[in-house]
């Protein structure tokens, strides 16, 4: 029997729907592991919109966001900020036409930088899901961040993944849509940051105060957006309704999943959030249960690994967790990925143990 579908897996709908007073959510086609659509929220002012994560590079999604645009009067040359929650392309792939159409600032995160030293990796969704003391501010400070590159960094960018594996990316096929619509003429899929943010700082649109709040996990560069006044949150992927970002082991950060673990904590304690507006699925109302699930989820995933190492009884490489970990329809490069990050987070925290093998491959007791 066909497992039913996950919210995020849904196809996008034509119809845009305004999911609280100004913002109105327009579903962008894509075609990505474990996802039918991306949601680029606009939100209305006097001057035009303000348009978050615009969708994929090319023609198509332009043509969806032209669509969308005039269902609610107004076209692409409406639209003067592009907001980037980080540095996918499903949620950046439209800002740099904007940029060139219309005049668009690109706002992003300050690190934003996409390929192996900035976006962690190409990849949306976990793997598995493939198949299936109150602070004294609502925005405390801001997560720690990494002085120099790491370890993992500077071997990605030599073409290879720490534990020798296969290097997560798009599929050929996109790869080589990109390059030829640069090798055109078009403007680089990647776009400019003309205005970069960080933790704390604030945006106004439509008339209202959103408070950045940097959330490194999925990404180095993930941030989100919150509206005190009204209770909306822009959550990107940092929180999704029904399944879980993906946490790659190819990060800025030495340890992604405890970073992801400060970053969940962090948005569980803001007070008064109304809606949740996530980048894939539908809005949801309770950002702090959420929160929790998710990272409970992770837990679960690193018991799970201390005891395939005890399975297996003696060191094994990433390749041999991730083939436990996963069901086999997801076993590849994103997952091996993430089985990293996992085995990475038990060994910073002095329960596992790495060494080499005799070709250099990482090897692990948990």
């Amino acid at each position: 029997m066909p497992m039913a579908k996950r919210q995020e897996q849904e196809e996008a709908r034509t119809e845009v729907s305004e999911v609280a007073p100004g913002v109105m959510r327009m579903e962008l086609p894509i075609h990505m592991p474990g996802l039918g659509h991306v949601n680029c929220y606009a939100i209305i002012d006097k001057d035009g919109a303000a348009v978050v994560d615009p969708g994929l590079p090319g023609p198509g999604t332009w043509r969806a966001l032209g669509e969308r645009l005039g269902q609610i009067g107004m076209t692409t040359k409406n639209v003067h900020t592009v907001i980037v929650t980080h540095s996918h392309p499903d949620h950046f792939g439209g800002a740099s036409r904007f940029a060139k159409e219309s005049g668009a600032k690109v706002v992003a995160h300050r690190t934003f930088r996409f390929g192996p030293m900035g976006s962690d990796d190409h990849a949306e969704v976990s793997a598995d899901d493939l198949a299936a003391e109150e602070p004294d501010s609502d925005h405390p400070e801001a997560p720690p961040e990494p002085k120099s590159p790491t370890e993992s960094m500077r071997d990605f960018s030599k073409g290879k993944t720490p534990w020798g594996g296969e290097r997560p990316r798009p599929p050929l096929k996109t790869r080589l849509k990109w390059r030829m619509m640069g090798a055109l003429g078009r403007s680089s899929i990647v776009p400019e940051v003309t205005h970069p943010v960080e933790h704390g700082d604030v945006l106004v649109l439509a008339n209202r105060e959103w408070f950045v709040v940097h959330t490194p996990g999925h990404t180095g560069d993930h941030f989100c957006l919150h509206d005190p006044d009204t209770g909306l949150f822009l959550a990107g992927d940092h929180v999704l309704p029904t399944i879980t970002p993906h946490i790659s082991g190819i990060s800025s950060s030495p340890d992604p999943l405890s970073s992801f673990f400060y970053s969940l904590d962090r948005v569980a304690e803001i007070r008064d959030v109304q809606t949740v507006l996530p980048a894939h699925g539908h809005p949801f109302d309770d950002l702090k249960a959420r929160s929790e699930a998710i990272k409970r989820h992770h837990h679960e995933r690193l018991d799970q690994v201390i005891s395939i190492s005890r399975e297996i009884g003696r060191p094994a490489d990433v390749q041999s967790f991730m083939q436990q970990l996963f069901k086999p329809r997801s076993w590849g490069a994103m997952a091996e990925s993430e089985t990293y990050a996992h085995l990475e987070h038990l060994r910073i925290a002095g329960n596992a143990e790495r060494s080499n093998d005799a070709e250099g491959t990482y090897l692990y007791l948990a």
